[in-house]
């Protein structure tokens, strides 16, 4: 065939003549299409046909792929809603990720309870005043005073696992510098004082990254289960770690606890890297926009069922749980037992705790009922307590008082996550923490001033009878909003004190 200047007037060949066998274009055609006069721009055609089912076999992966991720995370949901149809007490610990992040926070609570102890003793030794401990307790819960809202806005704005492994690190950090000074024999209470304070800005990001992390871990179907065995799992380490604290103390010093807690962070940073990120329920970040902090505030005041849980947990939080002020008041001033009493102490309210966590880990549910009466109950408790005239009865009323104290701690907690919109769940659980944790700072130094003004006693009634105060108060205030009445009887053979709805007075007919 002419591929010269006269090849467009040279007659066409028939379909009978053969193509060239030495044209290399012909040997990649089709047999139906010899002896057929082709255009030049073939090879071009043939390019194009093998990028169009190039392009087609990648959309046809990519939508296998989709669908693949489709149905493994139809099928994650369908296993965690089938886990949470089961009353196991555990079920939250099927799910792997939990799993990982559960062993892990065991580790590092342990070292948490572990300082707790040694800073409380250690202040306690430096000044001998149970207003420096107050001071401590303030400044490590300042921050979330001051900048828990913010902390709360960062949380839904961030992804919830890298914004812990930054804030883990941070608190390993401090552990390991306070175990320096103290073990070379330089630490000064202000020592103290700076590292309760940068342990306390690690948390006000750290406590709603941790809360909100709860959810994608599980899922709404196990959120109550799961918080529940958080809360079992801090006060399980409360067991040991005081223990643990109380033998180092009296032992080698208080600075091998501050090492062991900073070292104790390695675990739940290992649990979060080997976490299945394809596994988690992410909810997706809120974008930037001015008012956001306004927007959390007003979405709470608007719904009674958030704002009345944080506003007694506040209370509570603020006037109820200074314990490390009261209790080594009690080790060291009432009964003169030291710093083996106090881990005593903390021991026994541990084992309470516990065993009131594996109870709400049961519970379906986190009623207000449950909330108003574990809180009553936990002041009336703190009023005994008080009273209490020997080291004994005292010790062991710390076991009631620590589950009455978890039950109040973790119901309200799961009824404030359950009741709120994910996307607001930073903020609202950063509001929620600042009330409760955050109270401390104006709590604790008047406790601390009460108890050195006018004993250990009266500083414990005095936080008591605050508790129950604020219990019954909104309490009534559910029950007249409600519409609800007292009604107080018997059943089966046992007194029943409830709320019921108020009998309304029937129509007058004409």
């Amino acid at each position: 065939m002419s591929s010269g200047p006269g090849a467009d007037s040279a007659p066409a060949p028939t379909t009978r003549d053969p193509l060239p066998t030495h044209d290399p274009a012909a040997s990649a055609l089709p047999r139906e299409t010899a002896g057929t006069v082709l255009p030049e721009s073939i090879p071009g055609a043939i390019e194009t046909k093998a990028r169009v089912e190039t392009k087609a076999d990648i959309e046809t992966k990519a939508d296998i792929e989709t669908k693949a991720d489709i149905e493994a995370k139809a099928d994650i949901e369908a296993k965690a809603k089938a886990t949470a149809s089961d009353g196991s007490m555990f079920r939250s610990l099927r799910v792997r990720n939990y799993r990982l992040f559960f062993i892990g926070q065991v580790v590092s609570n342990t070292g948490t309870w572990m300082q707790r102890i040694a800073q409380d003793w250690l202040v306690l030794s430096l000044t001998g005043s149970s207003t420096a401990v107050g001071i401590t307790m303030a400044l490590q819960f300042l921050p979330m005073l001051l900048f828990g809202l913010y902390g709360g806005l960062l949380v839904d704005r961030l992804p919830k696992r890298p914004t812990l492994l930054v804030t883990q690190s941070a608190m390993a950090v401090t552990g390991v510098v306070l175990a320096f000074l103290t073990l070379s024999g330089h630490v000064q209470v202000w020592h103290v004082y700076l590292a309760a304070f940068a342990v306390g800005m690690a948390t006000v990001v750290d406590n709603p990254a941790r809360q909100s992390f709860v959810s994608e871990m599980v899922g709404r179907e196990q959120l109550q289960n799961a918080v529940s065995l958080n809360s079992a799992n801090f006060q399980s380490a409360r067991l040991v770690g005081p223990a643990v604290a109380g033998v180092l103390i009296t032992s080698v010093g208080t600075g091998w606890a501050f090492l062991l807690n900073g070292l104790s962070f390695v675990a739940p940073i290992a649990g979060l890297l080997m976490m299945r990120a394809r596994e988690l329920h992410v909810n997706e970040p809120a974008p930037r926009a001015k008012g956001q902090l306004r927007e959390g505030l007003r979405y709470v005041a608007g719904r009674p069922e958030l704002i009345w849980p944080i506003v007694l947990v506040g209370f509570i939080g603020t006037f109820g749980f200074n314990f490390p002020v009261w209790l080594s008041a009690y080790a060291d001033d009432v009964f003169h037992a030291g710093a083996g009493a106090y881990s005593l102490f903390n021991t026994l309210m541990a084992v309470g705790s516990v065993a009131g966590a594996l109870l709400a880990a049961r519970r379906g549910t986190a009623r207000m009922r449950i909330l108003i009466a574990g809180a009553a109950a936990f002041g009336a408790l703190e009023v005994v307590a008080a009273l209490a005239p020997s080291y004994w009865i005292f010790a062991l009323l710390m076991a009631p008082l620590g589950m009455f104290g978890l039950t109040v701690n973790v119901t309200a907690n799961t009824a404030v996550q359950m009741a709120t919109d994910p996307a607001m769940r930073g903020r609202v659980m950063a509001l929620y923490m600042m009330v409760f944790v955050g109270g401390t700072p104006l709590g604790a130094p008047i406790a601390g001033w009460i108890t050195d003004t006018y004993g250990a006693r009266a500083g414990f009634a005095f936080g008591g009878a605050v508790a129950v105060t604020a219990a019954v108060t909104i309490g009534l205030v559910l029950a007249r909003v409600g519409g609800l009445r007292l009604s107080v009887g018997w059943h089966d053979g046992h007194p029943r004190v409830r709320f019921v709805p108020k009998e309304r007075p029937a129509a007058v007919s004409a």
